[in-house]
């Protein structure tokens, strides 16, 4: 059992389907019995009022019958329940039950019983008023400071402030600039009320302005003139939250800690009685109730607060000195002295748990009993151990074995085009049949089917590819035999793809040698095809067992249809840098012209406005125009970028076949040519790879060892921002391809590395640099290794 752990002194369940919420709870010694023993109340929203009198361990699974004093049926939802001085010339408690629309004052009183049921309680109304607005929460004090008995403060849901003095009605005000009602509370020491408003800050009402402020038969625009006399009402103090708060509180125990709590949604204020801060707590959980209940040291102040996490926190200030586990998420707690136990923490949850607890531990009574001395049993000890060693290998033998489980999951298009990758990476978290937690990853490939259907061929087409192969001709029927049923061509040398959103892509096979055309009107569009073509010739040759089946591209390298791309990417990121300049001086244009009306409209002594107005409303027309405009090169460009990783990855897989690159090969030029998985405003494609080509060109593939440390140097380091144009990249990405056709190979020199790096910052295999790194790394790499000149 758990040592931080709410000890369950008492506990019920209230009902069934019934609900509870802050205000439905409070203590105090209703019955007037003179003991100074408290009681429990607590009323919900279908109308039930239960009172409480708990014993030591005594509780079922319903409500304990001997513990409830009194349950009672009202006819209508009930709020809020106080305990107090309610009725003139009494010095008597009495209960006051708000409802929706009626405020009630009881008497509760108990009569000796003759019989072994104990005592009978009896619930007598006093007094009740009906209420002309709907009521929200209400609190009590001795308002004017007047002695002897509390008066009542009703908060309506139209930010109506109704006082109450016994059985009379007093004066109704509107809370100036209200939306919605929030936490009331009366402050006795400075005769104020305090709440939180819409505006999501604290403030403060002295009794006194309330009482000359404006009358409040009606709710009037406070814009319009005053219909009768008083002054406006205004706050005496604000502070600002910045938050929603869920309770206000005024504790009363110790004058020498005279303070203001404040429970928000994310964190714990405590002011002085004039609105100054002494402390805040930010909290790192969701809270749901609190209560200052005693002050141990002077100017401290100890609180229990609630989370969503079903955990008590005990706060001495803003530090945490216990923390304890309750079995639901309290909305309300309490502090209660009974006759068995003194300090019982009572909490109730939203579902009628009502449960008293206290915070610490049992002790154990527990004594090791004496065993007696006798002989062993070896035949029964080697027949047990036996039993358990078979239940070990058992055991051992299914721990591999857990349960299956098929979770599915759809694919979407991101727009209308076609994707750059079809493949997917999954991550797996799950517990062994020991306990012990256990994380799996792996990369899986989406159909093909997914984004094309089969098409009939097309016979002129823009661009051409043709793979070669080492081996026989193969039916194309058989190597995409989920689209070979609804072709048209039944000889199985020709199948096309039409991209559900792209172009048509043909796949024409020769029937007396290995070659292989891939044809279509849009260069990018190619790739999906032309990957999963080389990808399923290795999976067919490799069921037949052929080991030296060898593909190759004869080349010339498509540059000139690959540069299109990137010029079309390359301009949507010029205007978009222009759309975002535009937008700027609009902008800046817009809020001159705003203040220039402003100061004229403030001005008192009118003036014309010299067709500022006409000028305001052209400039807010060209600022929406831009910012459509703007939007919509933001999509184009996501869009541009695609097709340029698609380009790419052909580009890269057409020089691998070319040149018979190796994976690792493969990665390297993979990696340097897309660098990045989304452009960014501070960092884009084009100044990315040029400053990965650039170091390429200038250590694995220089020409010789001295021109490693001159070629391109004198260019100077990468300029990590938008380049004025793509002459450069390009001439860059064909220098690289040159330099690849003529033996040139992609290595990672750990020699070139810059010294100044940790070691930590090198690759543990020898693949490229910047395949490892983040992007900051590999622009930190690229500029050391500017200025060192590599």
């Amino acid at each position: 059992m758990s040592l931080f752990k709410a000890r369950d002194w008492w506990s019920a369940v209230l009902g069934e389907g019934e609900e509870f919420d802050q205000g439905c709870l409070c203590v105090g010694d209703v019955d007037n019995s003179g003991s100074g023993h408290d009681k429990v109340v607590v009323g919900s929203y279908m109308g039930m009022l239960r009172i409480f009198s708990p014993h030591a361990n005594k509780s079922t699974e319903g409500v304990p019958v001997e513990a409830q004093l009194l349950e009672v049926q009202l006819q209508n939802a009930i709020i809020q329940v106080e305990v107090g001085k309610f009725v003139s010339c009494s010095d008597l408690l009495h209960l006051a039950v708000l409802h929706p629309r009626k405020l009630s004052v009881y008497s509760v009183s108990g009569t000796a019983g003759n019989v072994e049921h104990g005592d009978q309680y009896q619930l007598k109304l006093v007094y009740e008023h009906n209420l002309q607005r709907t009521a929200c929460n209400m609190t009590y004090g001795t308002f004017g400071g007047v002695t002897g008995h509390h008066s009542l403060c009703i908060q309506s849901m139209e930010g109506m402030l109704m006082f109450f003095e016994q059985d009379s009605y007093s004066f109704g005000r509107f809370l100036p600039g209200f939306l919605l009602p929030g936490p009331l509370v009366y402050n006795p020491r400075t005769d104020s009320f305090l709440t939180v408003s819409s505006a999501r800050q604290l403030e403060s009402y002295k009794y006194e302005t309330l009482a000359v402020a404006t009358e409040a038969e009606s709710r009037q625009d406070p814009d319009l003139p005053l219909k009768t006399g008083g002054k406006r009402l205004t706050p005496d103090w604000t502070f600002v939250l910045g938050e929603q708060a869920l309770d206000l509180c005024v504790p009363s125990f110790s004058h020498s800690s005279a303070s203001i709590f404040v429970l928000g949604e994310r964190n714990l204020y405590c002011l002085r009685d004039n609105g100054q801060i002494r402390f805040m707590k930010k909290l790192e959980f969701n809270p749901s109730c609190f209560l200052p209940y005693t002050s141990v040291t002077d100017g401290t102040t100890n609180l229990l607060m609630g989370n969503h996490t079903n955990m008590l926190l005990v706060y001495q200030d803003v530090t945490l000195k216990w923390a304890a586990q309750l079995p639901y998420v309290p909305v309300a707690v309490r502090i209660a002295n009974f006759p068995d136990l003194k300090g019982v923490v009572i909490s109730l949850s939203s579902s009628g748990h009502l449960l008293c607890s206290y915070m610490g531990t049992d002790p154990s009574f527990f004594s090791t009993p004496k065993v007696d001395a006798r002989e062993a049993d070896y035949e029964q000890v080697d027949a047990e151990m036996k039993k358990l060693q078979k239940f070990i290998r058992e055991a051992t033998r299914t721990q591999g074995i857990g349960s299956s489980t098929v979770v599915a999951f759809s694919a979407f298009l991101n727009g209308r085009y076609p994707p750059a990758d079809l493949t997917g990476d999954v991550t797996v978290s799950y517990s062994s049949p020991t306990g012990v937690p256990r994380v799996l990853q792996s990369r899986f490939s989406l159909p093909l089917g997914l984004v094309c259907v089969p098409s009939s061929p097309a016979k002129t087409t823009k661009f051409k590819i043709t793979v070669d192969t080492n081996q026989a001709p193969v039916d194309l029927d058989s190597i995409f035999p989920e689209f070979s049923g609804k072709s048209e061509d039944k000889d199985g040398n020709s199948l096309a793809f039409q991209f559900l959103s792209g172009a048509k892509v043909t796949v024409l096979a020769s029937k007396t040698s290995q070659r292989y055309r891939i044809q279509s009107d849009s260069f990018e569009d190619m790739w999906l095809v032309v990957k999963e073509l080389v990808r399923r010739f290795d999976r067919h040759f490799s069921k037949l067992g052929v080991k030296d089946f060898k593909k190759s591209f004869s080349g010339p390298l498509p540059l000139q249809e690959y540069f299109l791309s990137v010029d079309h990417h390359f301009q949507l990121r010029v205007s978009a840098q222009q759309y975002q300049d535009l937008l700027s001086e609009r902008a800046v244009q817009f809020r001159a012209i705003q203040r220039r009306l402003l100061t004229r409209f403030k001005d008192k002594t009118p003036a014309p406005l010299q067709n500022l107005d006409t000028l305001l409303d052209a400039t807010y027309s060209q600022v929406m125009a831009l910012a459509e405009a703007a939007e919509e090169n933001r999509a184009l460009l996501e869009e541009a970028f695609v097709r340029l990783r698609s380009a790419t990855h052909l580009l890269v897989l057409l020089m691998s076949l070319w040149q018979g690159l190796t994976p690792d090969q493969t990665a390297i030029l993979e990696a340097t040519l897309l660098p990045l998985l989304q452009d960014t405003p501070q960092l884009g494609w084009e100044e990315s790879c040029d400053a990965a080509v650039s170091h390429l060109l200038r250590s694995c593939l220089s020409r010789s060892s001295k021109d490693q440390a001159t070629s391109l140097a004198q260019a100077g380091g990468p300029v990590l921002g938008l380049p004025r144009d793509t002459a450069r990249l390009k001439k860059h990405i064909t220098l690289l391809c040159d330099r690849i056709g003529k033996g040139g190979r992609l290595i990672c020199l750990l020699s070139s590395f810059p010294p100044s790096l940790p070691p930590s910052f090198l690759p543990s295999s020898p693949r490229l640099f910047l395949q490892h790194k983040s992007v900051e790394q590999i622009l930190l790499f690229l500029s050391e290794s500017a200025q060192n000149n590599l």
